[in-house]
This record gives C-alpha cells, sequence and structure tokens, in this order.
C-alpha cells in the first residue's frame, strides 16, 4: 500500500506542478475540469447511484458546465480592473454559503438528516455546489494578476496548497499524540479537536511567510491570518462532509482511480472547501 501511494504521488506531483505553472489558461481551464468531472464521477458513488452510464453522465455534465463557464467568461474577462467577473464572484459567495450550511449539517448529523440522505437528487445537487465552485475559485486564482506577472496566480494556488497540506500534516501528527477529544465521531471517529488546533498551528508558518512575500501591508496582517485560518478550518470541514456522505452511502473511499490513495475526491476533499472560501475572501477583501 505505502509503496503504491508513493509511485503514485511521484506520477501525480509533477504532473500537478506543471499543469498549475506552466499550462497556458485554456488548458488549464480544461485540466482542472477533467478533475472536477472525475470527482463528479465519483461524487454519484457518494449519492447512492452504482450504475455506470449515469456516473459517467454526471462526470461529463459537470466537465461541460466547467467548460460552458470558461466559454462564457472568457479568459480576458475573468479579471477587470482588479474586480472578479460577477458571474464568478456570485458562484464563490454561493460556495461559501453552502459550506456554513455544510457546516450546520455536520454539527447536526445524524439529526434532520432523513431529507437529504434518502434523496440521491439532493445529495447530487451537494456535489454540484461543492465542484462546480472549487474550478470557479482555482481559475479565478490561476488569473489573478497574469496580466502583470503570469506567475502570481499559480503562487496563490500553491498558497492555499501549503497551508492545507500544512494542517493536513500538523493534525495527523498531533492528534495520534494528543488527541483526547473527539471533533464530530458520529462523522469521522478519527478526528479530534487537538489535531485541528495542531494543524491551524502547522500552518502558520506559511501563512506567516506568504505575509512577507507578498509584503502585506502591517495594518493588514491581521485580515491575512484571519483568512488563512479560515481556509484551514473550512479545509478540515471539506474532510467531514465528505466523511458524511461516504459513511450514508456505506463506502469507505470516494474511488479507486489513484493506486493506494482511494479516489480522486479522497485527496481533494479539503480542497473543495478551502479554495471557495479563500477565494471569496480573497477576491472581496484582499485583491
Amino acid at each position: 500500500m505505502l509503496k503504491q501511494r508513493i509511485i503514485t504521488a511521484l506520477i501525480l506531483a509533477p504532473l500537478a506542478l506543471y499543469a498549475i505553472v506552466y499550462l497556458p489558461i485554456w488548458g488549464f481551464q480544461i485540466a482542472i475540469a477533467a478533475v472536477i468531472g472525475l470527482g463528479a464521477y465519483e461524487w454519484a458513488n457518494m449519492s447512492g447511484i452504482s450504475a455506470r452510464p449515469k456516473k459517467v453522465a454526471l462526470m461529463v455534465a459537470a466537465f461541460i458546465v466547467c467548460i460552458l463557464l470558461s466559454m462564457i467568461v472568457d479568459e480576458q474577462e475573468i479579471w477587470h480592473q482588479g474586480k472578479l467577473h460577477g458571474l464568478y464572484h456570485f458562484i464563490l459567495g454561493i460556495a461559501a454559503l453552502w459550506w456554513v450550511v455544510s457546516l450546520a449539517m455536520i454539527i447536526a448529523y445524524p439529526k434532520y438528516s432523513a431529507f437529504w440522505r434518502n434523496s440521491r437528487a439532493i445529495r447530487v445537487g451537494f456535489g454540484a455546489l461543492t465542484l462546480i465552485p472549487t474550478w470557479v475559485a482555482v481559475i479565478s486564482l490561476r488569473t489573478s494578476l497574469h496580466d502583470v506577472d503570469e506567475f502570481y496566480g499559480s503562487s496563490l494556488i500553491f498558497y492555499v496548497l501549503g497551508i492545507v497540506w500544512a494542517a493536513d500534516i500538523g493534525a495527523f501528527f498531533v492528534g495520534v499524540k494528543f488527541g483526547r477529544h473527539k471533533l464530530r465521531p458520529n462523522v469521522s471517529p478519527g478526528k479530534t479537536l487537538e489535531g485541528l488546533l495542531g494543524g491551524v498551528t502547522a500552518s502558520f508558518a506559511i501563512i506567516a511567510f506568504a505575509a512577507l512575500h507578498y509584503q502585506v501591508e502591517p495594518s493588514r496582517i491581521w485580515l491575512h491570518v484571519l483568512i488563512g485560518c479560515i481556509t484551514v478550518g473550512v479545509s478540515a470541514l471539506g474532510d467531514l462532509n465528505e466523511s458524511m456522505l461516504k459513511r450514508c452511502a456505506g463506502i469507505k473511499d470516494s474511488g479507486k482511480l489513484l493506486p493506494g490513495h482511494g479516489g480522486v475526491l479522497d485527496r481533494i476533499d479539503s480542497l473543495t472547501a478551502a479554495f471557495p472560501v479563500f477565494a471569496f475572501c480573497y477576491v472581496t477583501w484582499m485583491a
């Protein structure tokens, strides 16, 4: 299992690095749309859909929605005079509200869950609210200040990846060593409050480095730190949300596409929450 995980990571990491840094915008949009499509295929499993044609249909539908968005909003129009296109900003706002609702669902679970747990359509809708804004968020960040510095947007993506991965690592080691208080045992028995706090603490180093790298004004450092902490906290929410839906579907992994890692969603569940929320905060208060 460990050997498979390492081999898969060694293959995917360079591909992801190349895509984030060097792919042209149109190519990057297609690549991320493909990832979202694969995520939609796996989300069908978590929605209780087992028929392969239906899962393929959801995959294709998600991919087409992303491509249609790229056609509706030309890459030159995503940002105009430092402002994100209204449609993309609206989608990110909807995503922010969705994660507030998701938090309430996770806190209440399993109470008040019958209305969505027994409806495949509603769970598919949850997938749309999770995956499509992730595409919008990643594309919005990648194109930020692209006409000034073609690598600036890439650095924003790496920033989110960095604080989320640092939080995951910190949460794992602190949780294993000091974890005593379960975060939401009905949703994910392995998650602890101590692990969450350890993850937030671990991410501080990257947040502080980013503040220096982006030369954040001293009067705005508090905002930079606050948004970083919110992003880390929400990334844990993304993980819990997928765990809740997998528990309802009675499955352990979202899929088997990545040997040793499970499915695509198993690797990006935290990011599906972190990217939209960070992007919404960035375009609303930081851009």
